[in-house]
């Protein structure tokens, strides 16, 4: 079953480096705090899982995992992704 992609936030404890963040290259990472967010447009589940799985193997700490829901921008349809306000 073939799923739409989908904009994420990806919060992991601790201030990821260089390095670290290389192993996201989808994503735009922001450092709040003690923690790093990750956000980026996933194409599909097998993504989602992809991300997940490198969390899991480079030994980071996952906080949260949420979709964001996209609102086109205007009615006209678009095929473009920057036309989303996620702002709600």
């Amino acid at each position: 079953m073939a799923t739409q992609p989908g904009l994420y936030t990806i919060r992991i404890k601790g201030r990821l480096g260089a390095t670290a963040l290389s192993a996201f290259p989808s994503m735009a990472p922001e450092l709040k705090g003690s923690e790093t967010v990750l956000t980026g447009l996933l194409e599909d589940r097998s993504a989602v899982f992809g991300v997940l799985a490198q969390i899991e193997a480079l030994g980071l700490e996952l906080i949260e995992l949420r979709q964001i829901p996209a609102t086109p921008k205007s009615h006209r349809r678009t095929q473009r992704r920057d036309e989303y306000d996620i702002s709600g």
